[in-house]
């Protein structure tokens, strides 16, 4: 029977992939590396800064860090956080014209296509654990990059000196969540109009300024409840939040449990976790 023999030449070099699952505790190491990275959020949301730009990752989003520019977690990972990463190299003939221009690939943008994206990762990674290795891991990575193409009409806004402030709140909530705090109170420690920076603020982070300030109470919360010597009114007030009933509310909004039910739920569970 006569064989077809075809000699491929591809333009990328697979490193390796993998899948990240969050325990909640610990962040993206700092580091610059040599090679590109790939990366697409199946849940939770993933926080990290390249450079001087700072991007929120969420579900059936992608991103694509740069070699030789520093990236680094700025918050701990949430603990619902999962994701899927790939290195990669570029080779260099293929880098006769700019890189992005090869398959038009957004660094940041929502894929219409999730969980076509997520079929195409897990081939890679079940490609990945052959002892053989094969030119399919570039051809799977080609494909992947063709999907995250077609999500360059939806790429997220560019950054503008509206992200440094957005950057700036957000910093200041993470700091001062326990004091009070609201929309008026932070523009007017930013020297900034409240319209504005809650405008901005929701084009980057994809949250208004209260639900932000919210969800670090309740991140925060999380982590006191585990103490069995803390009361639910002392975690409130440690929390921010001067109204128990309030603090109820808002944390069963974003965590669909009381905080009695979380804390019976989750307190041995942590305690006893390696």
């Amino acid at each position: 029977m006569a064989t077809l023999e075809l000699s491929i030449t591809l333009p990328i070099q697979v490193q390796n992939g993998g899948y990240f699952i969050s325990r909640g505790v610990g962040r993206h190491p700092a580091r610059k590396l040599d090679s590109w990275e790939v990366i697409l959020v199946e849940k939770g949301t993933l926080t990290i800064q390249e450079d001087a730009t700072v991007f929120e990752v969420h579900p059936g989003e992608s991103l694509l860090l740069w070699p030789d520019r520093r990236h680094r977690g700025i918050e701990d990972f949430p603990a619902d956080l999962r994701f899927y990463w790939l290195h990669f190299e570029v080779q260099e003939q293929a880098m006769t014209a700019p890189f992005s221009t090869l398959l038009a690939v957004p660094q940041h943008g929502k894929n219409p296509e999730p969980q076509a994206m997520i079929a195409l990762f897990r081939q890679f990674l079940t490609e990945q654990e052959k002892l053989q290795r094969s030119p399919a891991l570039e051809l799977i990575l080609l494909l992947i990059l063709q999907q995250i193409s077609l999500t360059a009409g939806q790429a997220l806004p560019p950054d503008d000196a509206g992200v440094s402030l957005a950057w700036k709140a957000r910093q200041r909530i993470s700091t001062h969540f326990h004091l009070p705090l609201s929309s008026s109170l932070l523009a007017k420690e930013l020297h900034c109009n409240a319209d504005y920076l809650g405008r901005v603020f929701r084009r980057v982070f994809h949250l208004t300024l209260t639900e932000a300030i919210h969800r670090q109470r309740v991140r925060a919360a999380e982590k006191l409840l585990l103490n069995d010597a803390a009361s639910l009114k002392e975690v409130a007030i440690r929390c921010g939040f001067n109204d128990a009933g309030y603090f109820r509310q808002i944390f069963r909004k974003h965590t669909g449990l009381t905080p009695g039910v979380w804390k019976r739920r989750y307190c041995k569970e942590h305690i006893n976790s390696a």
